[in-house]
This record gives C-alpha cells, structure tokens and sequence, in this order.
C-alpha cells in the first residue's frame, strides 16, 4: 500500500481531533490572519494574526458555550455570516461541540433563511450582525426549534417586542459561558470530540440550486477528515504556504479549504469583502488562493481595458502579448504531456520574455507578486482566460467537485496541470463514466444523502455507492477529466443537433473583453441565440470614449453603436463553431444578472430556468418570424 494510500486509509474520524492534533503539534505556529478597520476609520486595514493556541481557545469557549446552551450531539447549529475569522472558529467549535454546521449564505433573503432553518431543525442560530438576525426575527414564529440566536457583530441590536427572554445572546457572551463551563469541566469539549464517530454528521449544506427548493446535503465528519488528509496528499499545498481566503464559507469549496489548511498547519488569511480583494493581494501576498471562474474573467477584462483606455499603441501590445502567452502555455503544456518538460521553441521564448517585461510580470505583481498558483472551482473556466493567465505565470489549477462530493473530487495536478481539464481524482476518490456520457463519482467524499429526502438521494446515490454528478465528461487515456456540460443544460436542437451551452458561453468570455454573463438558449428551437449582459465598468469607460459619456448603463447597451460593437464579437465566436452552434440573434440585457435577483446561485452559477423565465420576452423576439415562430 502506497504511503498516500496509508495517510488516507488511517485518517482520524474527524477534523475536530485533526484540530486538536494541530494545535499540540505547533502551538505557536500563526494560524490566521485578518483585518481590522484602522483606529482613524481611513487608510488601510491593520491586519492581526491568531496562532493555534489562541484560535484553539476560542474555538474550545464556543464550543463549551454551545455544550452549556444545551446543544447535543448531531444538532444543527446555522451559521449565516460573510467570510470572515470567527466563521471558521464558531465552525470549528460547532464540530468540537459534537453538533453539526448548518451554513445560510448572508445573501439569502428571509423566506429562503426561514425554510432552511426549519428543514434542518437548527437549535441554535449563529447570526454575523442586525441584519441577519431581522430575518430570523422577521420569521420567529416559524421557527419553533430555534432556542437561541448568537450575534457575532452586536452593534445596532436592540431588544425587540415579542423576543423570548435570553433568545438573543453575543458571540462574546456565549464564549463567556463556555469559558465558565470550562473552569469547571475541563475536559466538555475533549470528551465531546473523542466521542465522535466518523459517520455523525458534521454539515449540512444546502445547495443553492438552480431549480426549486435548495436540498440539505448531509455531510458527515469523515468527509471533511478524508478532504484534509487527500487534498494534502496531492502535494497542492505546504506548511509553507500563505493562502488568500474570501470564498463564501457557506459554499462546499471555501469550507473544504479550511480542513487542508488544519492537516498541514499553514497561515490563512482571511477576508470576504470582494471590493477588497484587489487591494489585500499585495498586503497578504499569498501563495496560493482558491476562486470562482468569475474574478478571473474580471481580471481579464480589467487588464484588457486598462490598455484599450492607454490608447491604440498600448492595446496593441497587449493584445500581441495576450496571444503570446496562450501559444506559450498551449506549446509548453504539450511538450510536458510529451516529454515531461515544459520547453518552447528559442523563438517563442524570446517573444514570451519581451512579453513578460511588458505585461506578465505586472499581473503577477497585482496578484502579490508570490502566487505560486490558483485553484478555480465551481464553473467552468473558458479555456482561453485560462491558457491567457498560465502564459502570464499564474497557474490557474481547474478542480471539479459538488456539494454531494465534499467540493473537491478532481484537481490538476501542479506542474503537470491541463488548461481545459479538471484534472485527476484525489486519492481515495474512483470515476467513471456511463454510456450517456454522465460522470459517476465514489469514495470517502460522497455525501450521505439529502436531509429528509430519501427519494431524491435514490435517484442520485446508487446502493453500491456510485453518485450521479448530473454532468456530462470525457477521460483522457491518462485520467484527466474534461467537463462538456451539465446534463440537464445540454440543448438538442429542433435539427437533432446537441449544443453544450456552457462551451460556447466560454468560448464567447475568451473571445469578448465586455461581456460580464452570457446565456446560450436554443433547446428545441431551429438555431442558437443568445442573452448577453455587459460588465458595466468596463463597457461605461468604452462608452466614455465613443460617444456616449454620462449615459446610464442600460442606455448605453441600448445604443446601436454598443449593438455593433458585441456583434462583432459574436461574429468572431461564430468563425470558430460548428454551424449549428452558431449564435445567429443575441439581445443584450438592460442590466447585469446578479444573486440579489435570483438569476445567479451565491457562488454565481447561472439559473438559466430563472433568465429565461425573466427574459422570455426578448427570447420570443429573436425567434419571430423564424419558420418555428
């Protein structure tokens, strides 16, 4: 047996004990860095570090806080806050307190909150601040077993007509209380880890969903022992790391990066605000940081019109060294697929150094100047922006995984990555694929089914432990896996044709500097059209320049120039697809697609039943007149 295979194999049934193994083997060791709003209120954030030993107690005063509120084992405690240190330490004390983690998205509005903690029967509501305790508030009476809510952020909470005596307490509060168990029964919270059992449940996530209700995705402590113990086996990350967490926490895959960095004992710095993401990089200078295909289409679109807005001369060079580095990383992967080695031609290279003085080695500099790479989840990246930044020198590492798998099933495998992969399965981690195409996953990282949903978790989870991903994929001789689309979105058009929309959707963010979403419909219809929303940043500093200075966002997508302009692109996307993938008609949006209005999941998937819907108008429009009208 292969030591990997050993270090997987002999995992500890939690990452609760793998916590506390943490804390005793590098006590002093920095754990977590965060900011802190300077004293003035102006200028930049302090940043402050926790070693081990302090978050460690922390974490054990909340998790003996929890034990004195009452809380048993398996019980669920919500937590609805933005990323931030006390997410991961309340956390980390809901699993030492033996209960489960149920996580609600800040962003989530008051219904959705209110559905979501009466399915998981939360006992305990962890709230970040007024906000979102007015929603439990708004929803109190529909929420029988919720005991407590817990403020992490006290100010502006005022008692309220109507709440129960001692139903609102402060996450210092419930600390205090924890420490006084704590001086009494030292051993509350090692006695609650010891007891715990692989199989007990540690989360509850509910998918966001693209269609109907969100599902609870029950996810047991082994899960996250597994996740911890094989993400670290794929030698991704080191105790010398520095990484740049602002992923939502409540998604799968910011919370399966917490239990990596627990095994190995590197720093973490953490901050969700996105708006600051731009300006922490330099600060935190990381080594590594997970994100969603989004900040680097932005990342993209930024740099490209930055040098649009340095004149014709500049946007030039940049365009001539974008095409350098996607030749650049194409040829070099290649030859390491071939060889073992990442060379390229003398001519190339010698391109690829003016280049870099040029261009690279500013993005590297915006990214903190030590990004040894990125890993990107949760959607599809359009293989393009993906070679654009590998010939830049910031290696974008595609995963693949689920909420149902524990977030990560597939990584690319360091200096042996693919552009257009998800890579290899962790160890531990079997696939295959069906006759249809649909990717089927098992190991230690499958959930065990959907909370009070037996039929739904039938249809997905057969009995020999093979989950149904509901994706479509291909694997290479070699065991990289490549993801054509979600199943359910593939379109077949009325000519018997199959369209996967998200490809041609990644080609056109490749190919469009402006575009922010793009939707792809044509199921059923006799050709392809498309919705398209502009990044209203980049294209108002278009506008700024051509004509149409001081008009509002949705004024200037309506201006025919602004029509021209897209067509053009989408006139270039068409050149390289096959006929019937073709977008013949495209209407651009009178605004972005964004959470607050439903139309994008927390971690900013497209809910196309939700565009569609709120669109069909303009997609009735492109198809007037056409033989199907």
């Amino acid at each position: 047996m292969s030591d990997t295979q050993t270090l997987i194999d002999n995992r500890p049934p939690s990452v609760a004990s793998l916590f506390i193994d943490r804390v005793a083997a590098t006590p002093d060791g920095e754990a977590y860095r965060y900011p802190v709003p300077s004293a003035s209120g102006e200028g930049p954030d302090d940043w402050k570090s926790l070693s081990w030993a302090q978050a460690s107690e922390r974490v054990y005063g909340i998790a003996a806080g929890l034990i004195a509120l009452g809380v048993q084992p398996e019980e669920r405690v919500a937590l609805s806050s933005a990323t931030r240190v006390e997410w991961i330490l309340i956390d980390l004390g809901v699993m030492c307190a033996g209960a489960a983690t149920t996580t609600i998205y800040p962003s989530t509005n008051a219904e959705e909150s209110a559905f979501i903690l009466a399915d998981s029967e939360s006992r305990i509501l962890i709230a970040e601040d007024a906000e979102q305790l007015a929603k439990a508030r708004e929803r109190r009476t529909e929420l029988p077993d919720l005991a407590h809510v817990v403020v992490i952020d006290p100010a502006g909470v005022e008692p309220a007509e109507g709440d129960p005596e001692g139903w609102i307490i402060t996450l210092a509060e419930l600390e205090s209380r924890g420490n006084e168990l704590l001086a009494k029964t030292p051993d509350a919270v090692t006695e609650r880890v010891a007891a715990i059992t692989a199989d007990q449940l540690a989360t509850l996530i509910y998918t966001s969903g693209t269609t109907g209700r969100p599902k609870g995705v029950r996810l047991p402590h082994d899960n996250w022992s597994y996740m911890a113990k094989a993400t670290v086996a794929t030698g991704l990350i080191t105790a010398e790391d520095v990484q740049y967490l602002w992923l939502p926490l409540a998604h799968v895959f910011g919370k399966v990066l917490t239990s990596g960095q627990i095994e190995v004992g590197h720093v973490t710095a953490i901050d969700g605000r996105i708006d600051k993401i731009i300006e922490n990089l330099p600060v935190v200078q990381p080594t590594y940081m997970a994100a969603v295909p989004r900040i680097f289409e932005k990342v993209y679109n930024g740099v490209a019109s930055k040098a649009r807005a340095g004149g014709g001369a500049k946007y030039k060079i940049f365009q001539w060294a974008a095409g350098v580095a996607r030749e650049y990383a194409k040829v070099s992967q290649d030859n390491f697929r071939r060889t073992g080695k990442a060379s390229v031609p003398f001519a190339l290279g010698a391109k690829h150094k003016v280049a870099d003085a040029l261009v690279y080695s500013k993005i590297r500099e915006a990214f903190g100047g030590r990004l040894r790479a990125c890993v990107s989840g949760s959607a599809a990246l359009a293989p393009d922006i993906g070679y654009f930044f590998a010939g830049a020198g910031v290696h974008i590492l595609e995963g693949y995984g689920l909420t149902e798998s524990s977030a990560a099933s597939f990584v690319n495998p360091g200096e042996a990555y693919r552009t257009g992969t998800v890579g290899k399965p962790l160890p531990g981690t079997e696939v295959r694929i069906a006759d249809d195409g649909e990717i089927l996953l098992r190991g230690p990282g499958i959930m065990q089914g959907y909370h009070k949903l037996s039929d739904k978790t039938d249809e997905v989870l057969e009995s020999d432990g093979w989950f149904h991903t509901g994706d479509i994929g291909e694997l290479s001789a070699d065991g990289y896996l490549r993801i054509t689309d979600r199943k359910k979105d593939l379109i077949k058009t009325s000519g018997g044709k199959y369209v996967a929309p998200a490809e041609v959707e990644g080609q056109f963010k490749a190919v469009c500097p402006f575009v922010s979403n793009i939707l792809v419909h044509g199921a059923d219809r006799n050709f392809c059209t498309a919705l398209i929303a502009l990044d209203e940043p980049t294209i108002l500093g278009w506008a700024a320049e051509n004509g149409l200075e001081g008009k509002s966002y949705a004024e200037v997508v309506a201006a025919p120039q602004t029509v021209a302009l897209i067509d053009g692109y989408v006139t270039r996307l068409n050149e390289g697809l096959q006929r019937w993938q073709t977008i013949k008609k495209f209407r651009l949006l009178p605004r972005d697609l964004d959470v607050e209005h439903g139309e994008l999941t927390p971690s900013l998937k497209l809910k196309r039943p939700v565009v569609e819907r709120e669109y069909q108008g303009l997609i009735d429009e492109m198809y007037a007149g056409s033989r199907e009208a």
